[in-house]
């Protein structure tokens, strides 16, 4: 009662405040009347709930479960590997669904451009771009797409629903003989539930015309589970251009047996379409041009859709097949440089691309004894097709294309096959050898033909854990492995680059990269556990393809250092606090000290969260912050981006099957940078290019009115 009472004063004087101060002067004029209702909907229920609290004893026994409280000594083999999901992700105020990769520990998603496009990705010190070295995997399918229209590894999570997100599974490092492509920083497996408990429609209505709608529910046959689940999502954005927003995902899960084998078929469908507003120099802002929300090309924007089924079979107690089959489509207009390269119709163009993927793995995982010794063998194989019909560039004017830079159509095939074996040397002590294979080939069929061709690679992967549980409580770890992620395969057959015409260098199609770790993890199995880890990443390479401009660019080797602290404790059955923070350095290999910064790479990020749960009363509420540090812009560092912080605050009520809901996004109203890139542009009334920053702003403060009912 100590600890609820003073929580429950201290939202109930918030809420005041937020109506009072914020509410009625961020909605928009067509959203006022409804979100006043909600609104006061809240402030008088929480103000019937104190008395409700003062006289109520413990009357449910309801148990909250935190993916991030399970029990992972003795289970993972890095100190940086983990589990997220259930409560997890229902108590989290997001901003957007590629947030869902926040709760990785030190993962950091931005946005450069309209909502319909994929993240801007940081972890580790790096600037992921679109995915290039971060995998994702859903219900078995990988999300990453090589060979893209626009970066390679584009990882695109909007087709996501995420209510229907179980839990997630994440590592880091390239230490995991079962991970191969775009993993070499780390990777997840998001998992989709079987049933929901409870199924429920959703409507929130927030600033600037933005709706949402969330229908989803489970129910059983005879012999199988259904899923569904629908959204709907709408909303115009903060900026002075209205980014028309309309995004559709669908989703259909079968849970069941088929042909005796136990089996889960996923079906997902996603449309979007929208418009952008990019980053826009800084001098623009400074000289009046602008505001900080403005736009210098009202045409940009893009459409997408993909369409998926992926099949989850237990073949037997060992032995696990997945399969995939995917299509997909993007069409994004871009403008970053205005008049820079064409002064007459400005440097407007359109990204192209259009596939088919299929592919799937198969697993065995069984414990043995070898000479005595308890082990676990893991093996399998996986296959990936990606047919891709349409990769084109061109050169656009008010959305028209009036000149073709490339025009594509591509083939890729890879196959992996990896072995792992843990050996339980003895009660505390285990050790990991493990070896991956992987053979990638590919075939372009390009409109310049001298870009056409083919060309393949492979790459042998060994990989090394070792854990030793000291007590109880404390568990030691140390890895070490080597990964890779791919090249755009156009980049290991082109000859001419298809700007300027003149002769280039083909690249590699597997860029090489090794890493280790040590660390530790601390769990008092009461609620609260703590783990530290120094890790070290170098990569042959920095990404090569440079899919804005349809050419190629080398980089020198890199070297990154970090540690990594992360801990969650559940205080009470009522309060959760969840910390970590990373600190890294990175540089490229070869350049002189006052040279070699890696423009982009962020050396700290911090995120915290305290959660209330009030079980019996009602009420959640969840308090985030989020630091993401400076940055270095040029190689010299002589250019920065500034740190910027972010705090989020969501709050909830629930009586019977309803549930009134407030989300306060931006809660002090920073006016930091998403995202900051140093590059030359040319604007109307400029004789020269200009070297400038770049940016894109975080949206400004943003309420969100969530009314629920559960079904």
């Amino acid at each position: 009662m100590a600890i609820k009472l003073p929580i429950l004063y201290a939202r109930h004087l918030f809420i005041s405040v937020l109506i009072r101060d914020l509410a009625y002067q961020e909605l928009s004029e067509q959203l006022k009347m409804q979100s006043k209702t909600l609104l006061g909907i809240i402030c008088i229920v929480s103000l019937i709930s104190v008395q409700a609290v003062l006289a109520q004893e413990d009357q449910f026994e309801e148990v909250v479960v935190w993916g991030r409280s399970l029990d992972l000594l003795g289970v993972a083999d890095s100190a940086s590997q983990g589990i997220v999901g259930y409560a997890d992700f229902s108590t989290r105020p997001m901003s957007r669904v590629g947030e869902l990769v926040e709760v990785t520990p030190g993962m950091i998603a931005t946005q450069h451009s309209g909502a319909g496009k994929a993240n801007q990705y940081f972890l580790r010190g790096f600037n992921l771009d679109h995915g290039t070295d971060f995998s994702t995997f859903f219900d078995g399918m990988p999300v990453n797409l090589r060979t893209h229209g626009h970066g390679q590894g584009y990882m695109d999570l909007n087709f996501i629903i995420p209510e229907i997100i179980e839990r997630i599974e994440f590592q880091k490092g390239p230490y995991f003989a079962d991970t191969g492509d775009f993993s070499l920083a780390g990777s997840n497996s998001m998992k989709t539930h079987d049933s929901l408990d409870e199924g429920f429609t959703e409507l929130t209505l927030g600033s600037r015309d933005e709706v949402r709608f969330v229908t989803a529910n489970s129910f059983n046959t005879t012999d199988s589970t259904w899923l569904y689940a629908l959204e709907h999502h709408q909303s115009n954005g903060f900026y002075d251009l209205e980014q028309d927003l309309r995004k559709l995902n669908g989703l259909l899960k079968y849970t069941g047996n088929i042909g005796g084998v136990p089996s889960r078929i996923t079906l997902s469908a996603y449309d979007s379409n929208w418009t952008s507003t990019d980053q826009i120099p800084l001098r623009a802002v400074s000289n009046g041009l602008l505001d900080r929300f403005g736009h210098i090309d009202p045409d940009l924007g893009g459409e997408s859709h993909r369409y998926s089924v992926t099949g989850n079979f237990n073949l037997s107690e060992s032995w696990d097949l997945d399969l995939y089959a995917s299509t997909y489509y993007l069409s994004l207009i871009n403008n970053f440089t205005y008049l820079l390269n064409d002064p007459i119709n400005g440097d407007e163009f359109e990204q192209e691309d259009e596939r088919r993927l299929f592919g799937g793995s198969l697993r065995n995982a069984t414990e043995m004894e070898l000479f005595g010794i308890n082990v676990r063998r893991t093996y399998g194989v996986d296959v990936r097709y990606d047919d891709i019909n349409e990769l084109n560039l061109f050169n656009t004017v008010s959305q028209h294309r009036i000149e073709s830079v490339r025009e594509d159509e591509a083939e890729e095939i890879s196959t992996g096959v990896f072995a792992e074996l843990q050996f339980r040397l003895s009660e505390a002590l285990r050790t990991t050898l493990g070896i991956r294979y992987d053979y990638y080939h590919g075939e372009v069929n390009a409109l310049r033909q001298q870009n056409s061709g083919s060309d393949g690679d492979a790459l042998w992967q060994p990989n090394l854990g070792l854990a030793y549980r000291l007590n109880g409580n404390l568990e030691l770890y140390a890895n070490y492995g080597h990964g890779f992620h791919s090249n755009d395969i156009r980049a290991a057959v082109t000859t001419i680059d298809p700007n300027s015409g003149n002769a280039t260098e083909s690249l590699d199609i597997i860029v090489k990269g090794k890493g280790s770790e040590i660390g530790f993890r601390y769990d008092t199995l009461k609620g609260f556990n703590f783990s530290a880890a120094y890790y070290t990443l170098q990569l042959d390479s920095e990404l090569v393809f440079v899919g804005d401009a349809g050419t190629t660019e080398a980089s020198n080797p890199s070297r990154r250092r970090g540690i990594e602290l992360n801990s969650f404790w559940e205080i009470n059955d009522y309060l959760v606090l969840d910390v970590s923070g990373t600190k890294s350095d990175g540089h490229f290999l070869g350049l002189p000290s006052y040279a070699n910064a890696i423009p982009d790479a962020q050396d700290l990020v911090f995120g915290a969260g305290l959660t209330y749960t009030g079980l019996g009363n009602g009420w959640t509420s969840s308090i985030r912050v989020r630091h993401f540090g400076d940055s270095a812009l040029t190689a010299d560092e002589a250019v920065e981006k500034d740190s910027s912080t972010l705090v989020n605050l969501g709050i909830s009520y629930t009586q019977g099957n309803w549930e009134i809901g407030l989300d306060v996004l931006n809660l002090l109203d920073a006016e930091d940078d998403d995202i900051a890139y140093w590059f030359e542009s040319q604007l109307h009334g400029e004789i020269s290019p200009i070297e400038d920053i770049h940016f894109h702003p975080v949206e400004p403060r943003t309420l969100r009115v969530l009314l629920k009912y559960k079904l």
